[in-house]
């Protein structure tokens, strides 16, 4: 067998259980690492449980592989067996690591793998051929040469090199296409090549489609898809076909890695708000699109806000809402950009966590777009201050510009601008302390697994997902007086008569661990067939 053959003849030489299946090997060599690599992600752990999602995940596609992109078919089945697995708690009953909130029960918990964002996209890559959808992934979400795609389709990389430009070509297409099938409304469908040919030529949006986007997020949703194809493309594909876990796919990609060490760099070259955002260097026409539509949305935001005349729309809670007293330490009444919004500020200073004691800080302490959030000890670094406000915004006091974002893809918290993403990034900070996503009750930022990394988790109560605002600059936690709770008040934002569950308690699992031992079998011997 040569070891150019493509990925379609070493699938077609799989025979039956018994036959011999050497195109499994060579199948295995080359996509084992990448599929374990985001197996080892979605499960937030190594050893034998990403082995076994691996594994599972191989039989899964190769026993009726569809299509020449195989590679994102094993990624995807990779998230879907962790998700299925984590849902089952006869699993979870002897693979306690499926119960970790950072990794698999946190992708159960996700209401949506594909971010509705991504909709578009999403419907565009599927109806991609498998050859377009390989070239693009391979090349844009890999960073790998054109040689490796060719030899995984056999074909010369002069043909490859020109079905890429067709396949990015084709992709952008179906994108304007899905924007016109999907269409709300008959406005949405008029302006659907008023957003397409502007943003292609890298012009200004006419003022009436900046007017319309300010009122439709559908449509701000595809313009934001359509400006990826001027740069930033392998971010829109990984978050389109991944979703959870799509910004730590892309660092963790050899093809991608920086020349120097440190934390990878994302991109070589475009934009995206990671997941949902990030330091970018846009070209010079897609930032008039973006900033254009930036600066239509603070007027809306304006208009809105005086129209509603201050209604309890406008994130202030109701009746039912629970105000803790505010903390002892009140912060000097600096003037910044954020108040000329009409908030009214309820927090400010450091965001210190309950259960490590360390402060929410940025990586480098250097305030962009895109820095990804840590826990440092607590300081008074200006990269420690943040504030908050009855929007639900959470501000960096660094650069009140920028705002606290939660990427609930892949559970990552980083800064993001305020105006573009505002919808995006709003939070509740409850009696008890704990940081949830605005309409998503379930969610809150939690230390990650390192306990150094900021997440998205689902919501348990614990001292880890509940944070102090406020306080003097300190290295030490602030120490509870006999019975008094180890925090203190904080500012409320929902109601809290609905609490989350308590954790369910350890007990004997003979029964369970024996149904769930039959459950892996089923799912991973089938492979051992499949190898012999």
């Amino acid at each position: 067998m040569s070891p150019t053959d493509s990925d379609r003849d070493l699938v077609a030489r799989i025979g039956p259980p018994g036959t011999a299946a050497d195109g499994v090997p060579l199948l295995m060599a080359r996509h084992w690492r990448a599929v374990h690599e985001y197996a080892v992600i979605c499960l937030a752990a190594t050893g034998s449980l990403a082995l076994m999602v691996t594994a599972a995940a191989f039989h899964r596609v190769l026993g009726k592989p569809s299509g020449d992109a195989l590679r994102p078919q094993l990624l995807m089945a990779v998230r879907e067996t962790v998700k299925e697995w984590a849902a089952d708690e006869r699993i979870s009953a002897v693979l306690p690591e499926l119960r970790k909130t950072t990794g698999a029960r946190g992708l159960r918990a996700a209401r949506s793998v594909t971010s509705e964002r991504r909709r578009l996209a999403e419907r565009a890559f599927q109806a991609l051929p498998g050859a377009s959808q390989c070239l693009l992934w391979h090349t844009e979400v890999e960073g790998e040469p054109i040689t490796v795609p060719a030899g995984l389709l056999g074909v010369d990389t002069v043909t490859a090199r020109a079905a890429l430009e067709q396949a990015r070509e084709q992709f952008r297409t179906a994108c304007v296409r899905a924007h016109h099938e999907l269409a709300p409304t008959r406005e949405c469908r008029y302006y659907n090549r008023l957003l397409d040919v502007p943003i292609r030529r890298g012009g200004s949006l006419l003022p009436d489609v900046q007017r319309h986007l300010t009122e439709c997020r559908y449509c701000r949703h595809a313009a934001e898809q359509l400006s990826h194809f001027e740069g930033g493309l392998e971010e829109l594909l990984a978050e389109t076909v991944l979703g959870w876990g799509a910004r730590r796919y892309l660092e963790s990609r050899p093809g991608r890695a920086p020349e120097h060490p440190g934390r990878p760099a994302l991109s070589r070259g475009g934009r995206h708000r990671p997941a949902r955002a990030r330091p970018l260097v846009l070209p010079r026409g897609r930032t008039r699109v973006v900033v254009g539509v930036g600066l239509t949305s603070l007027a809306l935001l304006a208009t809105v806000l005086v129209n509603r005349g201050w209604s309890d729309d406008n994130g202030v809670p109701d009746a039912h809402a629970t105000w803790g007293a505010p903390s002892a330490v009140t912060a000097a009444a600096t003037p910044d950009p954020a108040a000329q919004s009409g908030t009214g500020e309820l927090g400010r200073g450091r965001l210190r966590n309950l259960g490590t004691g360390l402060c929410l800080d940025l990586q480098g302490g250097v305030p962009r777009a895109g820095a990804a959030t840590v826990l440092a000890g607590c300081s008074a670094a200006g990269s420690q201050q943040w504030s908050y406000r009855d929007d639900g915004l959470l501000r960096s006091g660094a650069d009140p510009g920028l705002c606290l974002d939660s990427h609930a893809d892949d559970g990552l918290v980083l800064l993001a601008d305020c105006l573009v993403h505002a919808g995006e990034a709003r939070y509740d900070l409850t009696v008890h302390g704990e940081l949830l996503l605005r309409g998503d009750e379930d969610r809150a930022v939690a230390p990650g697994a390192d306990e150094r990394d900021v997440t998205v988790a689902e919501r348990d109560g614990s001292a880890s997902q509940r944070w102090q605002l406020g306080g003097e600059a300190s290295t030490e936690p602030k120490k509870a007086e006999e019975g008094q709770e180890p925090y203190e008040t904080r500012v409320a934002q929902v109601d809290e008569r609905a609490e989350p569950e308590p954790a369910e308690p350890k007990g004997p699992v003979t029964q369970a661990a024996a149904d769930a031992l039959d459950t892996v079998s089923a799912v991973t011997e089938p492979l051992g067939t499949l190898l012999s």
